[in-house]
Parts: C-alpha cells; sequence; structure tokens
C-alpha cells in the first residue's frame, strides 16, 4: 500500500497521494484474479529461488517480533493462526489492529510470518510472530475511524517501545512530516531496524518517498527473478536494498477468499523484513547495525559495494549468504551502515533520467545499475541470482551477481 496515511486528527488530517484502494492498484500494477488458497504455495517463486528449505534447517525468525504498521492484519487466516501477537499493541494505539480494511496489511504479515497452514501464504521468516498496527489511509471515510486510529508516528513510537526487534513500514508518500521523523530516530535509539517501501510511481511521478527516505530506514525496491527492479519502482539514493516483488501472491481484498497476482515495494518490504528476521533470529545478539550490516555486505549486486545503485542500492537481499557462513563478521555493533548515504542527503531521480524501461541505466549515472546482474552479464540466463548453491558455495560468491533461480517460472 504505497498511500498517504492521514496526518493528523479531524481538522488537521491531510490525505496526499488518493485512497488507499487506488493506491493498492498502483501497488500491484493492476492486480490479477489469482490463486484459490489451496494453490498459493506453488507461486510462490521466491522461496525456491532463495532456497528457503534450506534456510529453514538454521533459522525460521524464530524468536522475532516484527511490526507490521498496515491496514490492519486479520489473525484468523489459516497461514496467521497464532501468528499475531494482539495482546501486545500499546493500548495506546490498539483501535481495530485485527480489522483489516482492504487485505493489505495482512498479506504483508502472511509474506513475513505465515505458517502456509491451510495453503496460505507461506511466509519467509514463519517463525517469526506480528504486533499488528492499524493506521488510517487516505480512503477512510468514517469520521470515528479518522479519529482514532493512530497516525504512522504514533505507532512507530509504540513499536519502538516493545521488544519487536524489525518495524515493517509497506506504505509512504511523498511529504516530509518532522513528526514522524523524530518517531524514526526514536525507534532507532531503542535499537529498531526498519524498513520501508521506496515507492510505486516511477514511471509517473518518482517522489522521493517517507518514511524510507528518512534516515536510518532501510528503502527497499522491488526486483524480479531475474533481479531487474520493477519499472514501477521509486529511484533516487535513498534506495537501500531489493526484495522480490514482482509476481507475488497477496490477498485480493478485505474478504480474504482468494489471492492475487500482485507487484509492489510493498511486498519487497515485507520480504526484506522476513529476511532480517531469519538473520536476527539465528544471531540474537547482535545488533540492529550488524543485521543490517550482514544484510548489505552479501547483497547480489555486480557494482562497487561503495557506489550503491539509484535503482537497488546495494543489491538483492541473500539471507542465505549469512546464514550458511557460521563464522560471517557483521561488522561493529555500534555503526550505521548506511551512513554514507544518511550523509548524502536525499535526492531523486526525475522520470526524464529513469532507466526503468530499457535494461541499464544512463552510462553517466553512476551506481545506477536496474539489474544485479550488472551490463556485462546476461539476466535471463542467469543462474547465481537469488541465493547459493550450498553452504561451501554461499561463501564463495559472496559479492556475486545475486541469488542462484531455479528457473522454473511459475504457471499463471
Amino acid at each position: 500500500m504505497w498511500t498517504a496515511p492521514l496526518s493528523g486528527r479531524i481538522g488537521r488530517r491531510v490525505s496526499t497521494v488518493g485512497s488507499a484502494l487506488g493506491a493498492l492498484a498502483v501497488l500491484s500494477v493492476g492486480l490479477a484474479p489469482g490463486a484459490a488458497a489451496d494453490d498459493v504455495q506453488s507461486q510462490q517463486w521466491y522461496l525456491s529461488a532463495m532456497r528457503a528449505d534450506e534456510m529453514w534447517k538454521v533459522s525460521t525468525g524464530e524468536g522475532v517480533k516484527v511490526a507490521v504498521i498496515d491496514s490492519g492484519v486479520n489473525p484468523d487466516t489459516p497461514s496467521l493462526q497464532g501468528q499475531v501477537l494482539v495482546d501486545e499493541v500499546p493500548k495506546t494505539v490498539a483501535y481495530h489492529p485485527t480489522e483489516d480494511y482492504d487485505g493489505h496489511g495482512t498479506s504483508m504479515a502472511e509474506l513475513i510470518a505465515g505458517t502456509g497452514a491451510g495453503g496460505g501464504l507461506k511466509g519467509l521468516a514463519p517463525g517469526a510472530e506480528i504486533v499488528p498496527y492499524r493506521i488510517a489511509f487516505g480512503d477512510l471515510k468514517d469520521e470515528t475511524e479518522i479519529e482514532n486510529a493512530p497516525i504512522p508516528a504514533e505507532a512507530i513510537r509504540a513499536a519502538a517501545d516493545t521488544d519487536a526487534k524489525i518495524i515493517s513500514m509497506s506504505f509512504g508518500n511523498p511529504y516530509f512530516d518532522p513528526d514522524e521523523e523524530a518517531a524514526i530516530k526514536y525507534a532507532q535509539s531503542k535499537g529498531k531496524l526498519m524498513f520501508a517501501s521506496v515507492g510505486n510511481e516511477a514511471e509517473t511521478k518518482n517522489f522521493i518517498g517517507y518514511p524510507a527516505a528518512y534516515k536510518y530506514v532501510v528503502g527497499v525496491a522491488a526486483s524480479d527473478e531475474s533481479g531487474k527492479v520493477g519499472e514501477f519502482s521509486e529511484h533516487g539514493n535513498y534506495v537501500d536494498l531489493a526484495a522480490p516483488g514482482l509476481d507475488v501472491p497477496i490477498w485480493c481484498d478485505a474478504t480474504f477468499r482468494s489471492y492475487c497476482d500482485g507487484e509492489g515495494t510493498s511486498m519487497a518490504t515485507a520480504i526484506a523484513s522476513a529476511s532480517a528476521a531469519l538473520i536476527w533470529s539465528a544471531h540474537p545478539d547482535w545488533t540492529a547495525n550488524q543485521v543490517l550490516g550482514s544484510l548489505i555486505d552479501t547483497a547480489g549486486r555486480d557494482w562497487p559495494e561503495n557506489k550503491p545503485s539509484i535503482y537497488l542500492g546495494y543489491g538483492l537481499v541473500r539471507p542465505r549468504m549469512v546464514l550458511a557462513d557460521s563464522d560471517i563478521n557483521p561488522g561493529p555493533a555500534d555503526t550505521d551502515p548506511l551512513s554514507y548515504q544518511n550523509g548524502t542527503g536525499i535526492t531523486g531521480a526525475s522520470p526524464s533520467a529513469s532507466a526503468s524501461t530499457s535494461s541499464q541505466p544512463p552510462k553517466s549515472t553512476s551506481g545506477g545499475q536496474t539489474s544485479a546482474a550488472g551490463p556485462s552479464s546476461e539476466s535471463s540466463g542467469n543462474t547465481m541470482l537469488w541465493s547459493a548453491l550450498g553452504a561451501a558455495a554461499a561463501v564463495a560468491v559472496i559479492g556475486g551477481a545475486g541469488y542462484a533461480v531455479l528457473r522454473s517460472r511459475r504457471s499463471s
């Protein structure tokens, strides 16, 4: 859901980007009617591509709580039963957190921690647990809903005061909010690792998106099975990592009857959050900086780490690369891995400068690769894009082109 949450109480709330339903359409680039719940897992291509079965032998995300700030989370879908910690939502912001008004938040929760029960979505970190926060978006018309649903800054602060390690924010808007920025800084001071979607309007506006563009937030772009950035995925120097965000099934709507084929940086954000949960569960003594640092160091890319791409940031998330190396050095506990970008100021790229409709960015764009395979790689046949082939190979290919893709495309 890349839309604008309402920014204040009645009288000072401002809807900035349009309705949440309209934003969901942008997120999905057209939701296509898809799988019934009994076969949706066959469409989760990225689970096999990232070798999830092998990662789950090391870590399932157990012991890690993820705060999902979104449209609410329905805890009664088969895949989420027992996974949602409703009682841990602070009472100050606990306005109907289990009433998901369009299915978006529930989808993000399932992508992170779904068990797959009943044939539902299988989360990348099925051992993790979800703490739901329901915030108000622009499509809400009921004044009671608008008055009582917390705004993002309130939800972020509330989540910061819990023992949730990760805050996943699959929403955004193009407006800087000092209250929201202050809440982000507060959460960072509490040791939280925050992920947010960079936005889905690269083909039109390519706004700088918040909260992804705030310091200490990991801005996540959407990539496809070949490692190429989605044409809709917004770009700029606030893009930090990329994760699967095309052909990812999500709930069609709040009836929770069927899944649809979706595309968006929202899904990529959920999968990046789940990747961090896997790593933090395996290394519970690490700090947020070390978890993020390990994701950055092992990200799939064919460009220098000190020159992040404006399309894919430091590259494609590869949690298996971290889990496969028991001796991996996560870096210093108190050093911000995003200090380079945090210190340069936030810039975006105008649509006219975008390379999102071509295979490569303009030659003059430093660090602007649109594909993790790099200019000399053939992405369509690349077999080293989403994870490593084995424990030994995992260490050997760190810094290479990405993940090892199982090239069995799902049927639509």
